[in-house]
């Protein structure tokens, strides 16, 4: 059996969004995790190594950081389509956009919200305005793989609606209308009333 550990308004959602869109059957664990304004603690009962979330047991074999359990997840289950399997040419582009996330897209935007100025040669990642229209150029198809729905929109698109929201990403018709195609699929609903467990 799957065990999502979770925390409500955290990054953990994504999973339990991909969970959804699986059909996966799984049992949603909450628990505690530090908060930026300070509450929240350490929870025993969470198997990451630093009580963060998403972590993902599959009967004892845990997995943590969001690219590695959509990989795993979209590996154990190829038949949902939602990852291309080994061999499958997209499985380069596919593979790059997991990683692009953690990569490019989250030092950058910590980047941006600290105030630190990007200094290429020092830094590993792009700056945060490059990282965006990197993003936009390739979101005039419909989906970060074409026309094919996979788990990088799940782990990309996901924190898409809140950063919009608070002017961190700019608004664009690009952004708005990805934005508006993924949280329109059914499992982002379901996943949404199952989100404070």
């Amino acid at each position: 059996m799957l065990t999502l550990f979770h925390a409500a308004r955290s990054r953990s959602f994504r999973m339990l969004w991909l969970l959804e869109e699986l059909g996966a059957p799984y049992e949603l664990k909450i628990v505690n995790i530090r908060r930026a304004d300070g509450s929240g603690a350490v929870d025993p009962a969470n198997p990451h190594p630093h009580a963060k979330v998403p972590t993902l047991s599959d009967d004892g074999t845990v997995v943590f950081e969001t690219p590695a359990i959509a990989l795993y997840l979209t590996d154990k289950y190829p038949n949902a389509g939602l990852g291309p399997r080994v061999g499958d040419p997209d499985r380069g582009a596919y593979l790059s956009w997991l990683a692009y996330y953690t990569g490019e897209i989250e030092p950058s935007l910590t980047a941006k919200f600290l105030k630190i100025q990007h200094i290429y040669g020092m830094f590993g990642w792009a700056p945060f305005d490059d990282v965006i229209a990197y993003l936009t150029r390739s979101l005039e198809r419909p989906y970060l793989m074409g026309e094919r729905f996979s788990a990088a929109d799940i782990v990309i698109g996901g924190s898409l609606p809140l950063l919009m929201s608070r002017g961190i990403v700019p608004e664009s018709d690009v952004l708005n209308s990805y934005k508006q195609r993924i949280l329109a699929r059914p499992s982002y609903g379901r996943a949404q009333a199952k989100e404070g467990g």
